[in-house]
């Protein structure tokens, strides 16, 4: 697409794999309605016409690098990226992660906003020097109070104005629309329609934890509904260890391992709970997905995870299969009207934080967007 003429925003991003295309278009959608066009740039990935439009972007660019091509300096990278930027109009960058981040401070005399959705991306040396010596024109942001905290501690003579929060957030009216009711989303994935079934959706990795999941739900399952099951949507290194965790168990019949399934956001009605195990998940867009589709929560108290969750779900101590198994019998417990009143307090904490509208007036009211304002 040719970009028209104006102001412009540099949306700089890693790839366009698992969730970061939704990232684009969640920045993306921040400048909808302003003066301002988004170009969106991938340093990684294959061109392609789902990721362009996914980006929701006025231009979108693949650069089409491998990721071992972008180690060390990457020159190359910061060639493309001088050539992209000159003679236009740009005001602002948005990094998403540290290597783009990188590239566009050193390509660029822009302004650049880093975006930051793991922890630990400043405990080396090398990072901290770098982002001092370009703290004049870089502001930080982490996805999550816990992923901000986190660069804080590692940059403690940072202003804290200068390191922020800005959450993920979802299209909760696009996404309630896609997502199949509760009978066509157990017949997509092959549940009985009358069993109670606790979810889960991730990685088969060890951040995820899934073994704590399979022993709380092995510890509750006497006293969960008859018939009940845990239905695990994701793939990953520990697939085997953890059939045969579940096989020692004892509930490999109560287990379903359903592998890799795309756009995994459509089935969560078919859940009566949603788990998220996770070890010191940086957010969590899994339980926004989960308080979409009104299921109840049940999720780590840490990390991200706990900002999603307090008030509207359950959350219990990272590891703690014997309390995990309690929260799974109290929500096995709720009755419909309980159920109810759970679904109106997640749509509610939904869109208050967690909706486009609700991030894009914190976005404009943060200190380092105030000289971007639109007029």
């Amino acid at each position: 697409m040719t970009p028209s003429e104006g102001p412009r925003v540099l949306q700089f991003c890693h790839g366009y794999d698992g969730p970061f295309l939704d990232c684009a278009r969640q920045y993306a959608q921040l400048f909808a309605g302003t003066p301002y066009k988004v170009t969106t740039v991938y340093l990684t990935g294959e061109p392609g016409i789902e990721a362009a439009q996914g980006s929701a972007s006025d231009e979108v660019v693949f650069l089409g690098y491998d990721s071992k091509d972008v180690r060390g300096l990457k020159l190359a990278a910061i060639r493309e990226l001088k050539r992209i930027l000159r003679g236009r109009d740009f005001r602002l960058c948005i990094a998403h992660r540290f290597k783009p981040a990188y590239v566009a401070l050193l390509a660029s005399d822009l302004p650049v906003i880093a975006v930051h959705h793991a922890f630990d991306d400043y405990r080396r040396l090398s990072r901290r020097l770098f982002a001092g010596y370009f703290r004049r024109r870089l502001s930080l942001l982490g996805v999550s109070d816990a992923v901000r905290d986190d660069i804080r501690a590692c940059l403690p003579s940072w202003p804290a104005e200068r390191i922020e929060t800005l959450y993920n957030r979802i299209d909760v009216a696009a996404l309630k629309a896609a997502q199949l009711d509760r009978r066509a989303a157990r017949q997509a994935l092959e549940l009985p329609e009358d069993a109670w079934v606790v979810g889960n959706v991730g990685r088969l990795h060890p951040d995820k934890d899934q073994a704590t999941l399979l022993r709380g739900f092995a510890e509750a399952l006497p006293q969960l509904p008859a018939g009940s099951l845990l239905a695990i949507l994701g793939s990953g290194r520990l697939e085997a260890e953890l059939k045969a965790l579940a096989g020692t168990l004892g509930i490999d019949r109560q287990v379903r391992f359903l592998g890799q399934i795309p756009e995994a956001r459509r089935y969560f009605r078919a859940f009566d709970v949603f788990a998220l195990s996770s070890d010191h998940e940086p957010f969590g867009m899994v339980l926004l997905e989960a308080m979409a589709a009104g299921v109840p929560l049940i999720a780590t108290d840490c990390g991200g995870g706990r900002e999603v969750v307090e008030g509207v779900g359950t959350l219990f101590p990272l590891g703690d299969a014997a309390a995990l198994a309690t929260g799974l019998v109290c929500l096995a417990g709720l009755d419909e009207a309980a159920r109810a009143a759970c679904a109106q307090a997640m749509e509610r904490r939904l869109q208050e934080r967690f909706s486009d509208q609700a991030v894009a007036r914190r976005f404009w009211a943060l200190p380092m967007t105030v000289p971007f304002v639109p007029d």
